[in-house]
């Protein structure tokens, strides 16, 4: 059951570091804008995007802000 979980953990960590790299674009903003605009450093953005990082709620808050969407956005 443990590998299954962390199978479906990398799964949600990509589609949501691919929704943030297709939210950023549509922007027309680089992932170093996107760090600043959402406090966090820029190879952590990096990392989020790559879908190699989890993140906390309140990261996911901040990149939604800075991203001008809602948070379940993120997560569709």
């Amino acid at each position: 059951m443990g590998k299954r979980t962390f199978k479906r953990d990398k799964v949600l960590c990509k589609n949501f570091g691919k929704r943030v790299s297709d939210f950023r674009k549509s922007l027309g903003i680089t992932q170093e804008e996107l760090s600043f605009r959402a406090n966090i450093s820029p190879s952590y953005m990096s990392a989020i995007e790559r879908g190699i990082t989890d993140v906390t709620i309140s990261t996911a808050k901040r990149l939604a802000k800075a991203l001008m969407v809602g948070i379940n956005d993120l997560f569709v």
